[in-house]
């Protein structure tokens, strides 16, 4: 909605858009990796993707029972952690937003995007907290190899594979019974289901298949590097944070978007399972840019209580496109 030739981000586009665009007060997102973070980023909004497991996931299309987790997305920090109270019925949240905790912030600069507007801002930020008081801590976090986000990828098809498998089984509305189903259903009806896009990744997936040996090699060290990561960053502090996505890219409408320059601030505590969340820092180019904040597992009270305590500190308000008056 700030620059209608770019993209909303993904997955839960349209819930960052509508959010952003003022259609709704609060939205649902679904995040494997980044689809949380990177649409509320990208539109202006806040985001929360909790812990895997803290929402329930009945009757969300499945990629990997290790990753998937709905969380919320809203124009405020309270409004977020709001809804995040109702969704996984719990407590505490919307309160720890007006509390003043005394946290110790720490700053990963490894997970700046490298496009000098946007860290520019993050610099800005890290400022503005510590004219308010906030104790800022530099954490030193290697950045991972790619060896790492290949691993990722393929443990999320072979997940892919049988999560989706499983899923279609069990629904009575639809003769697609298993992911090959799907892929020879779309494949009869291209100009329909693939008319902007292919299924390259569902033909991945199950050329892969499920959980297979080589899977679980993949999965246990993705697992032990998210795992050493996190427990080096929170060696001292409570929270970590460093950017999340430089600003929206051009969209082709799947003619191969070119994403720009990006963090890795989702990737650990998405293949950890942990929670993040992230709340406007800025505009540049027009377009706006989010802080990432990453807490320990179960943790959302802190988490929630730290993006407050970022929002209050940035003091920007609620960020509109322009053509909202």
């Amino acid at each position: 909605p700030w620059i209608h030739k770019h993209s909303a981000g993904g997955s839960s586009s349209g819930s960052g858009a509508a959010v952003a665009a003022g259609l709704i007060t609060l939205a649902v997102g679904t995040e494997t990796d980044g689809s949380i973070i990177c649409p509320a980023s990208l539109n202006g909004c806040v985001g929360i993707k909790p812990t895997v497991g803290l929402v329930p996931t009945q009757g969300i299309i499945p990629i990997s029972a290790h990753q998937d987790s709905p969380g919320p997305m809203a124009r405020s920090v309270k409004d977020a952690a709001l809804l995040l109270e109702i969704m996984s019925a719990t407590t505490g949240l919307v309160q720890a937003c007006d509390e003043s905790r005394a946290l110790k912030i720490g700053v990963v600069r490894s997970w700046l995007t490298g496009h000098s507007a946007t860290d520019a801002l993050f610099d800005s930020a890290l400022s503005k907290l510590a004219k308010a008081g906030v104790t800022l801590v530099e954490v030193a976090l290697k950045a991972p190899g790619d060896d790492v986000g290949s691993d990722e990828y393929e443990v999320l098809l072979h997940e892919l594979f049988d999560e989706m498998g499983a899923y279609l089984s069990k629904r009575a509305d639809t003769s697609l019974k298993s992911l090959a189903h799907l892929v020879a259903y779309n494949s009869a009806h291209k100009e329909s289901e693939l008319k902007y896009f292919a299924q390259e990744l569902f033909d991945k997936a199950i050329k892969l298949g499920g959980r297979n040996n080589a899977y679980k090699a993949k999965r246990a060290r993705n697992l032990a590097w998210a795992q050493r990561t996190l427990a080096k960053g929170f060696t001292d502090v409570d929270v970590l944070i460093g950017a999340t996505y430089s600003p929206a890219w051009v969209s082709t409408l799947g003619k191969g978007d070119d994403y720009g320059d990006n963090s890795w601030i989702t990737m650990a505590p998405a293949i950890a399972g942990t929670p993040i969340g992230t709340v406007p820092m800025g505009i540049t180019e027009g377009l706006p840019v989010g802080l990432g904040v990453v807490a320990k597992a179960n943790d959302e009270i802190v988490l929630v209580s730290a993006l407050a305590q970022i929002e209050r500190a940035l003091d920007l308000g609620f960020l509109k496109p322009t053509f909202i008056k």
